[in-house]
């Protein structure tokens, strides 16, 4: 499939119609995907709009090969479980693929990346192989051709020092970091920033209390002395991510699509402004599944920006049992 069919989307029309026939392609080539929509009783004629298409349980990442091609895997990502047996693994065949959805979501969001020095927070996902997000952010680290880019581990006070003398300069930086590293770092020391984006990841990884998403901002929103924090929601399953900019509501780029489905019911796609299950159509996910159910809780708003809302227990995810050995 040419991939500028994928990342050149304009219009609502040519996102279904590019997915419809992504998903055909995947029930075909996609022995996993196929078994899924099997047991479903899910016929690929059956399927004529996206609302109608089976999302895959994102768990199936743990226990099986997601894959829709059988060509050579050239790179795997593993999630941030605490063992790599039930770490989800994503096996890209083409690590262009998700090279070219980074960065054109990034500029989609924020512009040229050579515009920003990139700082990165991110101890609990460089001490582990395997992570996407840190593939993204050494790569825009490295895009971005400012020497003050890089990653930044235990040293808080380099990083400190960093961050104030760029902000004062006028440079535009983007702080990006584990919500419970950022939290470490204001606590180190208090900030009053003008030009600085921070941008948090989320997620405690265990090293702090969990906080709902809007406690969590307030704290950050003071320490850094900024008006807005801005998020980053991506996953090992997909190769897309979507940003808030404000207020904790996401954004997804054009060939990226979030749909809500029914807790009770898995096969059915809820309104606007109700709450359920987020699945996600990744388009750019052609080499694995396009769809995936996330074990993630959430709304679409009227202004067609999304808000997490927590997640599931894992006793409450339906359907993600099938096939699981």
């Amino acid at each position: 499939m040419d991939l500028k069919s994928i990342f050149n989307l304009n219009s609502e029309k040519k996102f279904s119609d590019l997915a419809i026939e992504i998903f055909h392609i995947q029930f075909e080539n996609n022995p996993v995907y196929r078994s899924f929509c099997d047991l479903l009783n899910i016929n690929s004629s059956d399927v004529q709009k996206i609302e109608e298409i089976p999302f895959l349980p994102i768990n199936f990442f743990k226990t099986h090969t997601v894959k829709s091609t059988k060509k050579k895997i050239k790179k795997t990502f593993l999630s941030s479980g605490t063992t790599n047996k039930n770490a989800s693994k994503h096996y890209l065949t083409n690590p262009k693929i998700y090279r070219k959805s980074f960065r054109k979501c990034f500029e989609f969001f924020y512009g040229p990346i050579k515009d920003y020095v990139i700082l990165a927070l991110l101890p609990s996902y460089l001490e582990r192989n395997g992570s996407s997000l840190v593939y993204m952010v050494n790569d825009m680290i490295v895009r971005s051709k400012k020497p003050q880019s890089g990653f930044y581990l235990n040293n808080l006070k380099e990083l400190k020092d960093t961050i104030q003398e760029l902000d004062q300069s006028g440079q535009k930086t983007i702080l990006i970091g584990v919500s419970f590293a950022l939290l470490d770092l204001i606590e180190f020391h208090q900030f009053n920033l003008k030009n600085t984006i921070i941008m948090e990841t989320g997620g405690m990884k265990g090293q702090r209390k969990e906080l709902i998403k809007s406690e969590l901002h307030e704290y950050l929103k003071k320490g850094f002395g900024v008006q807005a924090i801005h998020s980053e929601y991506g996953m090992t399953e997909i190769l897309s991510q979507a940003y808030s900019k404000n207020n904790g509501l996401f954004k997804t780029p054009p060939w990226m699509k979030i749909l809500i489905r029914d807790t009770e019911d898995a096969l059915s796609i809820l309104p606007i402004e109700k709450s359920g299950g987020i699945n996600i159509i990744d388009l750019a996910n052609i080499d694995s599944c396009a769809f995936i159910a996330t074990q993630d809780l959430g709304m679409i708003h009227k202004n067609g920006y999304f808000e997490l809302l927590g997640r599931f227990d894992q006793s409450e995810v339906r359907g993600c049992n099938l096939m699981v050995v």
